[in-house]
């Protein structure tokens, strides 16, 4: 089964809380993990990450903190992935031979395989960050009934 990954998750959620709760003001990793029980580590990492790559702008110190510095609507959901995780890979045998699947030599998939990462890379395309974080969806309050 494809999942999205935590990291994109909590940069998701991290950018998703800067932009509604907060647009504007300078938020810590610290009170995006206490607001939506992410790990801190890994959510700081990833707000680092955002940060270097011109996402987000970092401040250090006692009041410092993370704030939307680039238009959400100019980046797409691809550009977010890989500059997390690198490249979109689906598969063992997407890795160009760096690290190859043990079945790759007898696999009769390999070709569908790529067909289809690459077709999710274009979807992964169209598809802006401002896209997702604005999105609705009726079944939300639903999954969140259930788990709380």
């Amino acid at each position: 089964m494809f999942k999205v990954n935590k990291k994109v998750e909590y940069a998701l959620i991290a950018l998703k809380h800067m932009s509604s709760a907060y647009p504007g003001k300078l938020i810590s990793a610290k009170d995006i993990c206490d607001t939506y029980k992410t790990p801190f580590d890994t959510t700081s990492r990833v707000l680092q990450i955002m940060a270097q790559r011109g996402i987000l702008k970092a401040e250090l110190g006692a009041y410092g903190g993370y704030q939307i510095q680039k238009d959400l609507s100019r980046i797409t959901f691809l550009e977010l992935t890989e500059m997390i995780l690198g490249p979109v890979e689906i598969a063992n045998c997407i890795h160009d031979g760096r690290s190859p699947c043990d079945l790759a030599s007898g696999c009769n998939v390999i070709a569908p395989m790529l067909i289809l990462n690459s077709k999710m890379v274009e979807l992964f395309k169209t598809i802006t960050v401002r896209d997702l974080i604005d999105s609705k969806h009726h079944a939300a309050k639903t999954i969140k009934e259930k788990i709380a």
